[in-house]
């Protein structure tokens, strides 16, 4: 701990216990350090944690750094080294390198090693099958969750040449949360650009988040302002019609883009998005004062904008293909989300009727239906 204090620091804004060393700060007669919180991004000076050098006289200082991919900091010495890798880490080593032989993709590589890691910090031995079970039980998760995690242990195994008798978890499916427009515009007022820039195009498009962040400037056509999209997890390819508004985003952001592959247009790890992201939220919740924006994930906008689209067109064919599914297994869940959010919505459509010709025209360039024929009247309806 800094300064001798066996305390840890918290952030004054959220109170999260996530808060790193942010440099230090100079005075008259001391040096001050400044902390980040790396749930809200909130940065402050750490008043009873200062650091204080007079004269000429040294003080031994200990930096903290995040070890490896896990968020527990770690006393380095001076020389910066933490001595020999552990017998545990070469072992997540060699399955991260398993698993990229398999051709797994970086997400799922990266979800599969969190997984043993989080099961490794409350006691489990990679090599004692029965230590792993019991953590599993005991950890506080979802049964969608645990299942996961048995297979990442499951292919861990595998790798060793070894089996186990895998534990089944009942994976208990809830209704996902829906957001109101308004509330997601907020979110992407309240954003970075480049975080605005992701949330309005899934906003329109619908696209899964690792879509998103593997967009090319290849892939936006200014000309026919459309934007194609290269599917993952076996979906569909898609193109879609862009708004002006997010056109406009996009060559806004093109100017600062300092990404180390000029093709691309967002960074290529989702963890450093997600984290912004969750700032963005958390921050704009407590300064609106409505709470509903920190349920809202970056799959949030796919849920609500496939729910408007079926309210539109009843069409559930139309919603399996605008969101690249292959079937229509998944998509059943946006009719249940409709007849749940709707419900109250007593006349949501627009009749007209046409008489003659150039009326029944005019009606179809307006995007109306024919519906039926009366005596010599003709109806044509539409959502409103």
């Amino acid at each position: 701990m800094i300064g001798g204090d066996s305390e840890r620091a918290h952030c004054p804004r959220c109170r999260s216990e996530k808060v790193w060393r942010d440099g230090l700060r100079d005075n008259t007669s001391k040096v001050i350090q400044r902390f980040i919180c790396r749930n809200c991004g909130y940065r402050f000076s750490g008043s009873n944690r200062s650091l204080v050098f007079s004269g000429s006289s040294e003080i031994e200082i200990s930096c903290q750094v995040c070890d490896g991919e896990s968020k527990n900091l770690i006393v380095v010495p001076e020389n910066g080294t933490t001595g020999e890798i552990s017998k545990t880490e070469k072992q997540l080593e060699n399955y991260v390198f398993y698993l990229k032989k398999r051709g797994n993709k970086f997400v799922t590589i990266e979800r599969r090693q969190r997984y043993l890691k989080e099961l490794v910090k409350i006691g489990a031995c990679l090599e004692d099958q029965e230590s792993m079970k019991k953590a599993l039980s005991e950890i506080l998760w979802v049964g969608r969750s645990k299942n996961n995690t048995a297979l990442a242990y499951t292919l861990y195994l595998k790798m060793e040449d070894k089996t186990w008798e895998k534990p089944k978890y009942q994976e208990t499916r809830k209704i996902p949360f829906v957001p109101t427009e308004l509330e997601i515009d907020q979110l992407i007022a309240g954003s970075s650009p480049k975080t605005a820039l992701l949330l309005q195009t899934m906003k329109e498009t619908a696209m899964r988040p690792g879509e998103a962040i593997n967009l090319t400037w290849n892939d936006i056509d200014p000309v026919s302002k459309t934007i194609t999209v290269t599917p993952e997890k076996g979906g569909n390819p898609r193109i879609f019609e862009i708004s002006d508004k997010l056109l406009g985003m996009f060559n806004s952001v093109k100017g600062t883009n300092y990404i180390k592959d000029p093709n691309r247009i967002f960074q290529k790890h989702l963890r450093h998005i997600r984290r912004s992201f969750q700032r963005s939220k958390i921050r704009l919740a407590e300064k609106l004062q409505n709470q509903r924006i920190k349920k809202i994930m970056l799959k949030t906008l796919r849920t609500w904008k496939a729910t408007m689209e079926y309210h539109q067109t009843r069409d559930p064919y139309y919603v399996m293909d605008f969101l690249g599914h292959t079937s229509l297994q998944h998509t059943r869940l946006y009719v249940q989300l409709d007849k749940a959010l709707f419900k109250d919505q007593k006349n949501d459509m627009i009749c007209k009727i046409a008489k003659t010709e150039e009326e029944a025209k005019e009606l179809i360039e307006l995007g109306f239906t024919f519906s039926n024929q009366i005596g010599q009247s003709y109806l044509y309806w539409k959502r409103k």
